[in-house]
């Protein structure tokens, strides 16, 4: 089977800018796969990971030099070895996925064998100067049953504490992300297990977590950036409690699920998360989500406009994607 490819960079402005430790997006940029075979098209979104220097140009260059094995017919098998996990690969691996299910006019479940039913999805809190905007946050997300709260090593413990006196209904995660140090992990930990925070993601540094293993948390903690893909996952394992799969990370649906299999096996809790993104980034993504313990899927959320057809939010939670969109002929 032959293909045509078409690829192209994106950039979507965000609502506001969104600060997490040491990086502020103040757009989205990703790159967009379409592949057209037999009349099909099938269409995928990738974004740059951004704390391994990836860029939306260097994506376009990966995917233009395997050109002509693209469009050779490659398979997803295939892909797995001819690019790296990352942006790149994902925005491929999620367009031959949608390929596949508009040519057999079928479904994303249907090949997967998973099973969709809605899911509620964390907001998340960007990193404000002082907690009680972080509060005014929080109340504003009342429709949010499941808040996620981007923190650094300023005052952790206060900023949970004003989110908590404005949202005391939500469930609580924290996202540190690398932000902070071992010590300041084990002094924070009590407190916000009383303030019922329900995890703590990715507290110390990429590389330098390896006083986690073998320490016990009062609160379950989960692997972001210190767990990429499955080649990651036996050094995550003594530390972490549970993994947070990002289908940017990697490289796409295929691995994403390979890696929430191993991992669930593994007796870890999951997690499916997003690198902002537009709702077709989202809907493969929605796909882990089924096997998931934590579902983080707002990032059309925090765009000014999303691409369309679009993934539908109401209530708190997140559906599956509609007909005509990704994953659904």
């Amino acid at each position: 089977m032959t293909m045509r490819l078409s690829v192209h960079r994106t950039s979507w402005p965000m609502t506001a800018p969104f600060v997490i430790t040491g990086h502020v997006f103040d757009s989205l940029e990703a790159v967009a796969v379409s592949l057209e075979a037999d009349g099909a098209v099938g269409r995928g979104e990738g974004v740059p990971v951004y704390y391994l220097d990836e860029t939306a140009r260097q994506m376009l260059e990966q995917i233009e030099a395997v050109r002509a094995d693209i469009e050779a017919g490659l398979t997803r098998e295939a892909l797995q070895e001819l690019l790296p996990a990352g942006g790149a690969r994902n925005a491929v691996d999620c367009a031959l996925w949608d390929l596949e299910a508009k040519q057999k006019q079928s479904s994303i479940w249907a090949l997967t064998g998973v099973t969709p039913k809605p899911r509620r999805t964390a907001y998340t809190l960007g990193i404000q100067k002082r907690p009680e905007l972080m509060a005014e946050q929080a109340a504003r997300a009342s429709g949010y049953g499941l808040l996620k709260i981007k923190l650094d090593g300023v005052d952790p413990v206060e900023r949970v504490a004003a989110v908590r006196k404005a949202r005391p209904d939500a469930e609580i995660v924290i996202d540190a992300n690398q932000g902070f140090s071992f010590d300041l992990l084990q002094s924070v930990l009590e407190p916000f297990a009383a303030l019922g925070v329900a995890m703590v993601e990715q507290p110390l540094p990429r590389g330098a977590d390896d006083a986690l293993e073998g320490f016990k948390s009062p609160i379950p903690l989960c692997a972001d950036e210190s767990c990429l893909h499955r080649g990651e996952l036996a050094a995550a394992l003594p530390r972490y409690d549970m993994i947070n799969i990002k289908l940017d990370k990697t490289g796409g649906l295929t691995e994403a699920l390979a890696l929430a299999h191993e991992a669930r096996s593994a007796g870890k809790g999951l997690m499916v998360g997003n690198m902002l993104g537009t709702s077709l980034s989202m809907a493969p993504a929605f796909v882990v989500a089924q096997l998931c313990d934590f579902v983080d899927l707002d990032g059309p959320l925090n765009l000014k406009s999303d691409c369309a057809p679009s993934m539908i939010y109401c209530g708190g939670e997140v559906s599956a994607p509609q007909s005509h969109f990704w994953g659904c002929p």
